[in-house]
């Protein structure tokens, strides 16, 4: 056991760490204005990524029913809890949204694509494709309402899905496949190119922000909500994840790519809808900082345990 951990460290964590690390410098002595990388995350990585994926994908009709009753069952669970453990704790309106986002929403994308991908190769990759178009539309859509509550707008929320490439780059990938159409080899091989370069960049933005989150301090009064948030989203969603996992009879590589992004730490942007709704940004902040220093322990046990 001690030694696949270890192994995990070396093989998985270790190269994901080095761009980490060199976002933080660069945060720290340089600080690097994430803005542009981040339009280019949004607007060119992360349509090639997931166009690459889907269209080269090896995935069935099955594991797509299955991953989508996985994202919903467990969202529901996790805001149960969530909400629960708000109402316990007599939060405020804006620290219990905070809660929310922290407990239901994981860094699926810009640092669990690249850790599948080092962990389980290009079928874990395959695997986790449909779970992170569906995270990416829950986030848009069921996110903001958790993050806004009272100035929650169906409008707005479908309007902002439909803004990000990301979602036309996966109906295109979608369409080639249920047609058998293949892209010309040279437009392949640009787009292989450019999904080439997500994980790097997308690591090197997780490590500068990571040092502007290092920045935010918290006041007395959200002390409870953070410890709460941190119990939640490093030791009990994996639980959670596991039980879900077993009452849809998932089992193989998709148990185990879906185990860990479920149990990925907060997600980067959750910390967006806090900002703008006024969800206690601040907790939400410094949840992204120590749950994402909390999985580099944690995440190794857990890919020893399911690989």
């Amino acid at each position: 056991m001690i030694q696949s951990v270890f192994s995990t460290l070396l093989q998985v964590l270790v190269p994901l760490s080095i761009p980490v690390i060199v976002g933080i410098l660069l945060g720290y002595f340089k600080n690097l204005d994430t803005k542009p990388l981040s339009i280019l995350y949004l607007y060119v990585l992360s349509p090639a990524i997931l166009l690459e994926t889907l269209y080269t994908a090896n995935i069935s009709y099955g594991d797509v029913y299955k991953t989508l009753a996985f994202s919903l069952l467990n969202l529901l669970l996790l805001w149960a809890v969530a909400s629960v453990l708000g109402t316990m704790l007599k939060l405020r309106s804006s620290e219990a949204a905070g809660l929310t986002l922290i407990s239901t929403f994981t860094n699926s994308v810009n640092y669990g694509l690249p850790l599948v991908l080092l962990a389980f190769g290009k079928a874990g990759l395959d695997a986790a494709s449909v779970y992170v178009i569906g995270q990416m539309i829950i986030v848009n859509t069921v996110g903001v309402f958790l993050a806004a509550r009272s100035e929650f707008s169906m409008k707005n929320a479908v309007k902002s899905v439909f803004t990000l490439p990301a979602i036309y780059a996966a109906v295109f990938a979608l369409v080639l496949r249920i047609f058998e159409l293949q892209l010309p080899a040279g437009i392949h091989t640009g787009i292989a190119m450019i999904a080439g370069a997500y994980s790097p960049v997308v690591l090197t933005i997780l490590g500068v922000q990571m040092v502007k989150v290092n920045e935010t301090e918290l006041e007395r009064g959200l002390k409870t909500a953070f410890w709460t948030g941190l119990s939640v989203r490093m030791l009990l969603s994996p639980i959670i994840a596991g039980l879900v996992l077993y009452i849809l009879n998932i089992d193989g590589t998709l148990f185990a790519v879906l185990f860990i992004l479920a149990s990925m730490p907060v997600a980067v942007n959750a910390v967006v809808l806090a900002e703008k709704f006024n969800a206690s940004p601040k907790l939400v902040s410094k949840c992204i900082l120590w749950t994402t220093l909390g999985s580099f322990i944690i995440l190794p046990f857990l890919i020893s345990i399911v690989q």
